[in-house]
């Protein structure tokens, strides 16, 4: 199904929700893509189970020399720091949006629809996420709805959001049938 297909996973250098990286990695993994690491830094980041450290990961490229140019799509994963520190990273926010004005797919889950906000790519949008976004979704000019996966097409690209890691099935499924 992503056969030849890139597809770019971009995490702060610490906070991301461990199994929020890993399971999209996997499922891009298992439909024949190949995923990429993105940070703001090189070197590993740190993944996090809640709010305890757990594995670390080997980053593939960095933000500042990153293009959506080379990616057919971009998974944000969640985890409270890591969207809250993307969203302060001008060159992580770039990023993100350029996904968005190439009309190419994104994938968001938890609280990873922060970076989103900072992009300005949520307008007219609808989304679900971790429930204590909604109000900055809707402030931000998104409808948000409380949903196991959303997939939106109104818009420049198709966008797939979830709320939490209990949702990483339907998420994933959702990910790679966009990404496909």
């Amino acid at each position: 199904m992503l056969d030849g297909k890139t597809i770019a996973f971009l995490v702060a250098p610490e906070g991301v929700e461990q199994v929020e990286l890993t399971e999209p990695w996997k499922a891009v993994k298992q439909a024949g893509g190949t995923p990429k690491l993105v940070s703001t830094s090189s070197g590993q980041v740190q993944g996090f189970n809640h709010l305890d450290k757990a594995d670390r990961f080997a980053v593939d490229d960095t933000v500042d020399s990153a293009e959506a140019t080379s990616f057919d799509g971009l998974v944000l994963p969640g985890g409270v720091a890591n969207p809250d520190f993307l969203r302060t990273v001008p060159e992580a926010v770039r990023f993100v949006r350029a996904f968005f004005d190439a009309g190419k797919p994104v994938a968001a889950i938890c609280h990873a629809p922060w970076t989103l906000i900072e992009a300005d790519v949520v307008r007219g949008r609808t989304l679900t996420s971790w429930p204590s976004l909604q109000t900055d979704l809707r402030n931000a000019g998104a409808t948000w709805v409380d949903k196991e996966v959303m997939v939106c097409t109104q818009g420049p690209n198709t966008l797939v959001t979830s709320r939490k890691p209990d949702d990483l099935k339907a998420f994933c499924q959702a990910a790679t049938d966009a990404f496909s």
